[in-house]
């Protein structure tokens, strides 16, 4: 009698056609996907879309440096280059993109070419993801060429300099600097804010007041204490440099300061002492009387060693000025160190522009599931219009209401706040997810993008935004009757 085998032999037999089944199934989805991607390129190029674009994106890299105006230098040129060439960049793909991922869809369904697709055996799902990686492989292309352009130009530029401005560009932009700031002071002026509305009320108990109204003053009051610095006084800041301390023994570091004067429209420039370290503890360094003018960001370079043994770096101002000066809290300073080289966190800047453009990608790609063409991009852009309205958002839901400021009664408050506020706060939660991040200011500055900040940007914009959206558009077109739809039009 033939003999029956058990465990891994008998197992293999049946696994076997499984797995390979399994596999053969995922290669025709990737097929099918990957037609649909071909499909959008075809539809790029017969609408000139991608030449038309890619001849925009290198026209504004090579003609905007003849257009633009700086101070004179070459880091100025460079930081002001950088900003609005990348500017301009995202702002032509991300129309780009909104169109064409607006149109290859939408145009697709009213033309009939929808119906003919979606009776073949390609799932709905394949053909929506297909084509929004189409889609972004158009713009990884575009972003490729119009970055390639500008890092050649800054390259080019650089290598055509004197020595020293080319130290310049080199050591202060053309480079990745990592950020330290002074931890934030939130919670400790909302304690004393709370501490000060408390003795308040326990002082005038019998006394009619506007609880809102007087710990808004009171909050303004106690933030004044740390912001402004007047004539004679002093300000420090103790900045923890984390675990880069033990890579920045040897180095010198630069401070970037802004402050203001008590008088906005003041523009003449304003004297200052500055004094980094401890008596006692760490080397002291003290600059000779610097002239500096208020409203804007300025940056001077420290000796190295001026931290003590844990990493603090203790930084004073002494203002030497007959009026009051205000450092602002949060983008007062912030001490920069190097961390990199310029070409990877350059490729790295991209890489969060890019995931911006997944974003607008899935937008259209959603909004024309169920929208014609025309509606489908205006809503895409009025969507767009939202995220560059979110500081009026922001103001709106500060203030706790959408009316109009009074000069007597202070801002007054409108039956639509119960519904819009929250409704804008739910808007600017979202939002702040892709907005948190600002490849453009970091890469003009000089400073790091970290590999883990552009995975955070991936799986915020990407992953969390996009994929929720495709989720979405997935889901509707899932629902939609073609044939029907395009036979009540």
């Amino acid at each position: 009698r033939p003999r029956l085998q058990k465990g891994p032999v008998a197992d293999e037999g049946v696994r076997a056609p499984v797995i390979e089944d399994r596999e053969s199934r995922v290669q025709v989805v990737m097929q099918r996907i990957l037609a649909i991607a071909g499909l959008t390129w075809k539809a790029a190029f017969r609408f000139r879309l991608f030449l038309v674009v890619a001849v925009l994106l290198l026209a504004s890299v090579v003609g905007l440096p003849l257009l633009l105006k700086d101070d004179g230098t070459a880091r100025g040129f460079t930081q002001i280059l950088l900003t609005y060439t990348l500017t301009l960049i995202t702002a032509l793909l991300g129309l780009s993109t909104l169109w064409l991922s607006c149109g290859t869809l939408a145009r697709d369904i009213e033309e009939c070419q929808m119906q003919v697709v979606a009776v073949k055996p390609v799932a709905r799902w394949q053909i929506w993801l297909g084509k929004w990686l189409g889609i972004m492989s158009l713009n990884a292309a575009l972003l490729a060429i119009s970055g390639g352009g500008v890092y050649a130009l800054l390259e080019w530029r650089a290598a055509h300099l004197p020595p020293a401005e080319q130290t310049v560009l080199r050591t202060q932009v053309l480079v990745a600097r990592g950020s330290a700031k002074e931890a934030s002071l939130d919670s400790q002026i909302q304690s004393q804010t709370d501490e000060e509305l408390r003795q308040r009320l326990a002082a005038n108990p019998n006394t009619p007041v506007d609880i809102d109204a007087l710990r808004k003053t009171l909050l303004e009051q106690v933030k004044a204490r740390y912001e402004d610095v007047p004539p004679g006084y002093a300000r420090t800041w103790s900045i923890h440099l984390g675990a880069a301390k033990n890579e920045l023994h040897n180095k010198p570091l630069s401070l970037r300061i802004r402050f203001n004067s008590s008088t906005y429209y003041d523009s003449r420039t304003f004297l200052g002492l500055w004094q980094v370290g401890v008596p006692g503890h760490t080397t002291l360094w003290q600059s000779k009387p610097m002239s500096l003018s208020p409203h804007t960001f300025h940056e001077f370079k420290i000796p190295p060693d001026l931290f003590d043994k844990n990493g603090v770096l203790t930084i004073s101002f002494v203002n030497l000025n007959n009026v009051t000066l205000l450092f602002p809290l949060g983008e007062d300073m912030e001490v920069l160190y190097p961390q990199g080289g310029f070409t990877m966190n350059f490729i790295r800047g991209l890489g969060i522009i890019f995931c911006w453009m997944a974003l607008f990608g899935a937008i259209g790609l959603t909004a024309s599931t169920f929208l014609s063409f025309p509606v489908a991009a205006f809503v895409s852009l009025g969507l767009l219009t939202m995220v560059l309205c979110s500081n009026t958002m922001a103001y709106a839901v500060k203030e706790g209401s959408v009316a109009p400021y009074n000069a007597q009664l202070g801002h007054g408050y409108s039956p639509l706040d119960i519904v819009i506020i929250p409704a804008f706060r739910l808007a600017l939660t979202v939002i702040h997810l892709a907005e948190n991040f600002s490849p453009i200011d970091s890469l003009s500055t000089g400073r790091a993008i970290s590999w883990g900040e552009l995975g955070l940007a991936f799986g915020q914009i990407v992953v969390l935004l996009g994929g929720s959206l495709g989720l979405i558009g997935i889901f509707i077109f899932n629902r939609r009757e073609l044939a029907t739809a395009q036979g009540n039009q």
